[in-house]
């Protein structure tokens, strides 16, 4: 939910791409996000193989009545550190967050050729 609140509606792959989910855990959350009825699954119109995830308005509502209550925590966590650090540490996660995506692109192309 958070990725489609985020970047808005995509397929399953692009939230695959987005996160640090496999395409096996994306397929059941969004099995149960569907059931739960806070996400729809379109035909996408440009490859009618693919579904649109997207939120619906009831995702939405819920989306918007958990962040606060994840960053209340988020905050209380990182209280610990200094501004300083919570810089340092942002940095260092973008940087991973870059790397585990070219690593993971790097895998997906092999799994692809060979």
């Amino acid at each position: 939910m958070a990725v489609l609140a985020r970047y808005g509606a995509m397929n399953a792959n692009s939230v695959v791409d987005r996160t640090a989910m496999d395409k096996v855990r994306v397929s059941r959350a969004v099995a149960r996000l569907t059931a739960a009825g806070h996400i729809t699954r379109r035909v996408d119109p440009a490859d009618h193989r693919r579904a649109i995830l997207d939120l619906t308005p009831q995702g939405v509502t819920t989306y918007q009545q958990i962040v606060p209550g994840l960053r209340a925590v988020q905050d209380e966590i990182l209280a610990t550190l200094d501004v300083g650090e919570r810089n340092a540490l942002e940095t260092m996660l973008v940087k991973l967050e870059q790397r585990s995506t070219a690593v993971a692109q790097v895998r997906a192309a092999d799994d692809i050729t060979g």
